[in-house]
């Protein structure tokens, strides 16, 4: 690899086009001060990544565009372009000639070229960093930076050798690593806060759900005492009901009479109960298939909802795929343009031989010509060394043929071993990228699936999910309103002055109940009715009251209470007409035996919207009084408002209309709880399907990425046997050249043997046929040069279009089949979708059949119910009756009747129990006498037991009854954080071994390039001082990746190593010794070198030039110079101008090495 040319336009003083074509060796670029040869330099730092104004010996960048002189105007402008020889393939890059362009414009703007093609500074810096070229620049020394070599740090230097042995790449890669750390911290920073912050709220709330845990195995505890403690009194009540009705049946027996009486009241009375019995029974089976049909039309509902989404979820989509036909044109037309596309390069290649026959023509007749004026001009040296000399050169080339033949013949035999293993590849590449092919058919159709399934997944899902807020919300709602229940329920037992005369009433075996539980309300009027009713609302009983419960009351002192007997006494209206509004009574339902009381206490009172139609009502009667449904009583001058607690009589129309919302939600939430069962049986066997379509889809995609690494691994492999098939081809046509000159040469000499003796002595022969043949020869190349490049492009189109119409018609093939398997799964969801439709069709008429079916059993409900509540009346009225003939009993018989008062009140005493049951415990008579006592059952061990859990409970004070669901969904969250924080974790370990493993490569790499300057270094210094030392110092060698790099020298006849104290010239050999060394440890394609020998004696300078001599055998030098003995070893003498417009122009020399002044090539290339 070396550098082929170099071509500046409007970069500094170069404002024309210039062209520097560079060839291996030494270049040397000479030129007066102030003519532009530093800028050459720059512009190869330029063109090379330099991105410091100051590096360029400028102040800002902008200062390289070419600035303007008295007689040519500034340039908008600069481009530098670099042609490198990548023909050994140093380079990572397919190319055997790589041209790097860098443009800049005067508004900052910048591009990047390479080969043409638009790059980025950073693929500039990469390509060039394994060559060894990197950000310091060290290949390239400028003025002044041998000083600065020896100024710098010993950190500073250290960059030398990181960039000669190609670390740059690898810190690089630990600062990327490094930022993401940073950045990764901050993350784990946040989740540590999160975590942190939920641990301290499970504590709390894990104390809370113990608590609640508790208080559930307590209630438990004191429901099952409660419970035990009630059977048990019930059972001893029952035993003492079984004494009274002992006692009764005695006493009956002496009011035989009485009983005889009662036989047809009490015969009417069980026909009137059987009959009662049925109408109940029919009004039940009624209002059950009314309910039954209710859940059938949800249940229905529910199947037409998902046979609807089915059915439009399961609408085909229409192939949006290539035509198989337009492909197969394509193909034909692929293989049309190939043929054309092959002809123009045999063609091309036809133009190429033939004019590579001329180029071999002109060579030869170059060569000989050359050869002729050689022979010419050596004869005349030949004479003054000798004959052996001669013949020893003759001996050299003759061994120097020998050898190279045996190098080309090795080369040949390398070359047909790699040809052989890149048709080997390729043939297996071919059929591994068949066999990807075909497996990738089959992608589309399980992504398809996948996707159908997933969205009818999701959609189950999203349904269920929402039948289970609603379930939950409903019971939410409904346990709210019992509890609501029961708390207004409480409330309406009687109190004060009610409580003693309901007491009193039970114990003289009277039935007596609060008004409140038989007065009810329509449409809101409650609150109306019950500041109408006043103290009637709130402690009014309904009663049959004697002397004995008045009495019982006026003694007690506990309050008042207001005493209603129930009366069969037809009722009766105002024979008025309010003026406004309706009666109050026409809002309120009581049984038929309190309507003449009701009426009585209401029957005054007009039921109004507003204030002043109340005081219209009463301004037009007086006799009347009028009420807002608010409860603001009117009366003629005066009226009655405000607010205060609830009354019975409106907690106890809250309760009725409470109960009735709470049967329709269970009745609700039954339906829900099947439509909810259903969607989620539905969502699981959607959910198996999607979980089978994905196991099917990973599967494929692990048969995808197998066959993608494959082909991915045989590409490499293929690639890199065709560089080094390239590489060896490019070698055998190398070592043909070198045995073709050496065989050239050693022809020559043994000519020059010859003629040696018979040619007598001539003057300086003339150029002019070998001036002629050259320039035939430079004219026929460019030609070759054109027709290589019209081959090569030709070739690049042809290799573009090679295959492309094998691979159109493998991708028809491929549209085919999965227009097939598209149909296929077309014609599945179409069958799915007509099952669906035909399903929700179905669900539509059997719903419109359920509605009928539903509308006839309302219809058929209320008529039982209707029914069943007259056999009710008339029952009450039988009933009445029997109780007036059981009342005379009683009267008759005095035994009899405390028999059956005794044996009533035991009654009372059971019915209070079983209610108690009910209320507190839930449980009705039945399960209450069903529930079996231990046969050690100690009633006053279980009362203590419960006072002990009780007092336990109101322990534990204010529980919170959702702290276990609230503690699991915590601690599920904490745990996922906990998981995340552990990823972060591992993530965060993962990137620090990647930087441990960099630091590792960047330890290797120094290292061994340290240990190889550091054995050079004495070298060099040894070849440059004689007699002196000097070697190269870590300053922290337990740490290699940061230490830096100390320089001892010590002159010959000096003892001092302090660097201060050397002359400038030993200054400039031993920065240049720091340099040689890490050229010769890690040698880079090319240098260069900027009046480096400036403050050198002749000596000194003597021993530089053997160093460059040195170096120019692996790499290619360009120097900048003002010294004759360096201009002496150069290859090509490049003369650098600047006439009086401030133009630099460039002139070139190439040298020829010979043994008389006159042998050197005096042409010259403007």
């Amino acid at each position: 690899m070396h550098l082929k040319s170099l071509t500046l336009k409007g970069f500094k003083s170069f404002a024309s086009a210039t062209t520097l074509k560079l060839e291996p060796g030494i270049c040397a670029v000479v030129g007066p001060n102030g003519s532009g040869k530093s800028n050459v330099v720059d512009a190869l730092a330029w063109v090379m990544g330099e991105q410091g104004a100051k590096t360029l010996r400028g102040a800002k960048m902008e200062d390289v565009i070419f600035a303007g002189t008295g007689d040519r105007k500034p340039l908008g402008r600069a481009e530098v372009t670099l042609t490198i020889d990548n023909s050994d393939g140093a380079l990572p890059i397919d190319y055997s000639e790589v041209s790097v362009t860098r443009r800049m414009f005067r508004d900052g703007a910048s591009e990047y070229e390479i080969n043409g093609s638009k790059a980025r500074l950073m693929d500039i810096q990469e390509l060039l960093s394994d060559s060894g070229i990197g950000r310091e620049m060290h290949v390239i020394v400028g003025q002044g930076r041998l000083a600065q070599i020896l100024e710098s740090k010993p950190e500073e230097r250290r960059a030398f050798i990181e960039e000669a042995a190609g670390v740059l790449k690898h810190r690089r890669r630990k600062e990327k690593a490094q930022r993401k750390l940073v950045n990764m911290q901050a993350n784990l920073d946040r989740l540590h806060d999160l975590t942190d912050e939920l641990h301290k709220q499970l504590g709390p709330l894990a104390r809370q759900a113990d608590a609640a845990q508790k208080a559930s195995a307590v209630q438990a505890t004191i429901r099952t005492a409660r419970v035990q403690l009630t059977a048990h009194n019930v059972m001893q009540l029952s035993r003492e009901l079984e004494d009274t009705t002992s006692h009764a049946r005695i006493a009956a027996e002496k009011a035989e009479q009485i009983k005889a009486e009662l036989e047809e009241e009490s015969e009417a009375l069980s026909t009137t109960e059987e009959e009662l019995r049925t109408a109940l029974e029919e009004a039940e089976a009624a209002k059950n298939l009314w309910y039954r049909l209710s859940a059938v039309s949800e249940k229905n509902a529910a199947t037409y909802r998902i046979a609807a989404d089915r059915a439009q979820q399961a609408e085909a989509s229409q192939w949006n795929g290539p035509d198989p036909q337009e492909l197969i044109e394509r193909a034909e037309q692929a293989e049309e343009e190939q043929l054309e596309l092959e002809e123009a390069v045999d063609m091309a290649r036809e133009t190429l031989e033939s004019l590579r026959e001329d180029v071999h023509t002109k060579e030869e007749a170059a060569r000989a010509a050359e050869r002729e004026h050689l022979a010419q001009v050596r004869a005349i040296a030949d004479r003054r060394e000798g004959i052996v000399r001669l013949l020893a050169q003759h001996e050299s080339a003759e061994s120097r043929r020998h050898t190279l033949a045996a190098e080309l013949e090795r080369l040949s035999a390398t070359t047909d071993e790699h040809h052989e293993a890149l048709q080997a590849i390729a043939e297996e590449l071919e059929e591994a990228r068949d066999a990807h092919v075909d497996n990738s058919a089959q992608g589309r159709d399980l992504a398809e699936r996948t996707a159908q399934a997933e969205r009818e997944a999701s959609g189950a899902e999203q349904r269920a999910e929402q039948l289970r807020a609603e379930q939950l919300q409903l019971e939410r709602d409904i346990a709210t309103d019992e509890a609501t229940i029961a708390a207004w329920s409480e409330r309406l037992t009687p109190s004060d002055g009610a409580a003693v005369a309901l007491s009193a009433a039970r114990d003289s075996g009277v039935e007596a109940t609060a008004l409140a539980e038989s007065l009810h309300t329509t449409d809101g009027w409650g609150t109306a009715v019950a500041a109408v009713l006043g103290e009637a609302a709130t402690s009014a009983l309904v009663v049959n009251y004697t002397a004995e419960i008045i009495d019982t009351l006026a003694e007690a002192k506990q309050g008042r209470a207001v005493l209603i007997a129930p009366s069969d006494a037809p009722t009766y209206r105002l024979d008025a007409t309010p003026a406004a509004g309706q009666w109050l009574l026409d809002h309120v339902r009581v049984p038929d035996n309190l309507l003449r009381p009701i009426t009585a206490l209401l029957v005054d009172v007009v039921a109004v919207d507003t204030a002043e139609q109340a005081r219209s009502v009463v301004a037009d009667d007086a006799r009347l009084r009028a009420v807002t449904k608010e409860g603001t009583v009117y009366g003629p001058g005066w009226v009655a408002s405000g607010s205060g607690a609830a009354t019975p009589v409106e907690l106890a129309d809250r309760v009725e209309g409470l109960r009735g919302g709470v049967e329709k939600k269970k009745r609700q939430l039954a339906d829900l709880q099947a439509t909810l069962d259903g969607a989620l049986e539905a969502a699981n066997d959607l959910r198996t399907a999607v979980a089978a379509a994905r196991a099917a889809e990973r599967e494929y995609r692990a048969r995808e990425d197998a066959a993608t690494k494959r082909v991915q691994a045989l590409d490499k492999q293929y690639e890199a046997a065709r560089r080094q098939l390239e590489r060896t081809q490019a070698q055998q046509a190398n070592a043909e050249k070198r045995l073709q000159e050496a065989s050239d040469e050693l022809a020559e000499l043994a000519d020059r043997v010859a003629r040696v003796d018979h040619e007598e002595r001539e003057d300086e022969p003339s150029t002019a046929h070998r001036d002629a043949a050259a320039a035939e020869l430079a004219q026929i190349k460019a030609m070759e040069v054109e027709a290589q490049l019209e081959l090569r492009t030709a070739e690049q189109k042809a290799e573009a279009t090679r295959g492309r119409a094998e691979g159109l018609r493998r991708q028809a093939r491929q549209e085919e089949a999965a227009r097939a398997q598209h149909e296929q799964a077309r014609a599945r969801r179409a069958a799915a979708r007509t099952i669906a439709i035909a399903v929700r069709d179905q669900a539509q008429r059997v719903g419109q059949r359920i509605a009928d079916a539903l509308h006839r059993a309302d219809d058929n409900r209320t008529l039982k119910d209707q029914s069943h509540k007259q056999w009710q009346s008339t029952m009450s009225q039988q009933r009445d009756r029997v109780s007036a003939l059981s009342n005379q009993l009683q009267r008759l018989a005095d035994a009899s009747h405390q028999a059956e008062l005794a044996r009533t009140q035991a009654q009372v005493k059971i019915e209070q129990a079983l209610n108690t049951a009910m209320e507190q415990l839930g449980m009705s008579a039945e399960q209450l006498l069903a529930e079996d006592l231990p046969e050690d059952f100690d009633a006053a061990a279980t009362k203590a037991e419960l006072k002990k859990a009780e007092k336990t409970l109101n322990s534990l004070g204010k529980v919170n009854p959702l702290a276990l669901e609230e503690f699991k969904a915590l601690e599920e969250r904490y745990n996922f954080l906990a998981q995340q924080l552990d990823d972060v974790e591992q993530a965060r370990r993962d990137l620090q071994d990647v930087i441990v493993d960099v630091d590792n490569t960047i330890l290797q790499l120094f290292t061994d390039a340290w240990k190889e300057v550091e054995v050079e270094f004495p070298k060099v210094f040894a070849t440059l001082f004689p007699g002196g030392a000097g070697r190269l110092v870590l300053t922290d060698p337990d740490d290699m990746l940061t230490t830096g790099i100390e320089v001892e020298a010590r002159p010959p006849g000096k003892k001092v190593k302090r660097l201060s104290l050397l002359s400038g010239g030993e200054k400039s050999l031993t920065a240049l010794a720091m340099l040689v060394a890490i050229f010769k440890a890690r040698p880079s394609p090319f240098y260069v070198m900027d009046e480096v020998e400036a403050a050198l004696d002749d000596v000194n300078l003597r021993r530089l030039i053997a160093l460059f001599e040195e170096l120019r055998k692996d790499s290619q030098l360009i120097v900048i110079t003002h010294q004759k003995p360096t201009m002496d070893v150069a290859n090509v003498l490049y003369g650098v101008t600047m006439r009086g417009d401030g133009v630099t122009r460039v002139i070139s020399q190439r040298m020829v090495k010979a043994d008389s002044p006159h042998g050197a090539d005096a042409n010259a290339t403007a």
